[in-house]
């Protein structure tokens, strides 16, 4: 409860003046809350109190944004973990709320608050604004929204706040409110002594350079006119295209009278912040790829002169395939559809190599069709011999040489390839080397 005690009758005043002095009491910026009748209806700052029936005595209800009454209780409470923790993930209402907790910080003289406020990029004499849901009604706003922390703080008197923001950025010292004063001015006003000769000292002192001292009223002007140019050339360098202020397609507007109430102070937990619950959400368990779990069989169909590969999932094919016993795979071959072989691949190295999803693995190897002839029964016996000489055939070979090279795990894939085609390369020259078949002097490159 806070009550109103004014010497002179404010039924006959707006409800614009009462929010002025709701926010001179509580600190809270116009944009934030709105007041309700005792049966709950809404004042809107147009109308007056005798508009409402409000009498001397009567209770009137202050409700906030739906989801903000934790992040607004941090902020009078000066608890910088609360403020942070309630955060809302939109970026437009992000900044809004960043520029709410330096506003009331400032007024409260929450030191930690405004020092993390203003490490977060908000300008002291920068307005609060109002809710990016308001941002496109200009004509039904409260003149104080363009009230700034700065002046928050002058109204208050709070001396370490403002000298925080003046070293911060110097244009505190001429930023004027909606009733045209300077913080120097509201200070006086409400009878600040300290504040007052702090800002009168640093008003009329001077800012040396190298060769030339400046008076700091000079000396704002000029920074003042650099930041409009600056302003002003950004605005051309947007193809001549018109920066468009308000709301946008697809923003959330609200509309007087019309549309679902925001303000009805509903705690954060039943608001639904929906950007919340989106990163609450929960990805899908990863599956794990495991050497022990022998693969489905791989299906290759006969029929279809494209040889459609069936795969029971693109998980399962980099995975090991353990040796069946020959009545199971008997067993398995009797379960297969008709016109269909089944074949599977059996390899101890297949589970350390990065094949692609869907191999192609079983389909034989195409001889050479421009060999000269005999080429074809030569290879045909350089196969039989390299599986002779070395235990394994020479895809199991190439399998072997992609599990050694995958242990360079510094190198990308494209180098891994090439240090196993190597490896390849070199053990079949060490088997033409030894003798046999190999020896053919016609006998065309084989690249694995």
């Amino acid at each position: 409860m806070m009550p109103m005690m004014e010497s002179m009758s404010i039924l006959d005043k707006k409800v614009s003046d009462l929010r002025r002095l709701v926010t001179l009491k509580c600190g809270f910026p116009v944009s934030v809350y709105c007041l309700r009748t005792p049966e709950g209806l809404e004042m809107y700052d147009c109308n007056t109190l005798r508009d409402y029936r409000t009498a001397i005595g009567t209770t009137l209800r202050l409700d906030v944004w739906d989801g903000w009454k934790e992040f607004l209780m941090g902020c009078l409470l000066g608890q910088k973990p609360k403020v942070q923790r309630y955060l809302s993930k939109e970026g437009p209402v992000l900044k809004y709320q960043k520029r709410v907790a330096l506003y009331i910080a400032a007024f409260h003289g929450h030191t930690e608050l405004s020092e993390w406020a203003l490490k977060q990029g908000v300008q002291p004499h920068e307005a609060v604004g109002v809710h990016p849901y308001r941002a496109w009604c200009h004509e039904a706003l409260h003149a104080d929204v363009s009230d700034c922390p700065v002046h928050a703080a002058a109204e208050a008197g709070q001396l370490l706040i403002l000298k925080a923001f003046v070293n911060c950025d110097v244009l505190c010292l001429q930023c004027k409110n909606a009733a045209g004063q300077t913080p120097l001015a509201i200070a006086a006003k409400r009878q600040h002594e300290a504040c007052v000769l702090y800002l009168l000292n640093k008003t009329w002192s001077t800012v040396s350079f190298l060769k030339l001292s400046v008076p700091m009223r000079i000396y704002i002007k000029i920074k003042q006119w650099i930041l409009r140019a600056q302003s002003h050339r950004g605005q051309k360098s947007q193809l001549g295209r018109a920066r468009i202020s308000g709301a946008k397609v697809g923003d959330t507007v609200v509309v007087d009278g019309f549309t679902e109430p925001k303000m009805t102070s509903r705690s954060w937990h039943k608001a639904g912040d929906k950007s919340w619950q989106s990163t609450r959400s929960k990805l899908p368990p990863c599956k794990q790829q495991s050497s022990r779990k022998p693969v489905d069989s791989l299906v290759i169909s006969q029929r279809d002169t494209r040889k459609q590969i069936t795969l029971p999932s693109l998980v399962q094919t980099n995975t090991s395939l353990e040796p069946q016993h020959p009545q199971q795979e008997s067993q398995q071959n009797k379960t297969a559809p008709a016109g269909r072989k089944e074949k599977y691949v059996r390899n101890a190295y297949l589970p350390q190599v990065p094949l692609p999803p869907v191999s192609r693995v079983d389909y034989p190897h195409r001889m050479l069709h421009h060999a000269p002839p005999g080429a074809n029964h030569l290879l045909r016996s350089f196969f039989a011999s390299f599986s002779e000489h070395r235990g394994r055939t020479p895809r199991e070979n190439a399998i072997y040489c992609l599990a050694v090279a995958s242990a360079f795990k510094e190198k990308r894939w494209l180098q891994q390839l090439e240090i196993a085609r190597v490896l390849a390369k070199k053990s079949i020259s060490n088997l033409t080397v030894q003798g046999g078949p190999a020896k053919c002097d016609n006998l065309p490159e084989i690249l694995l």
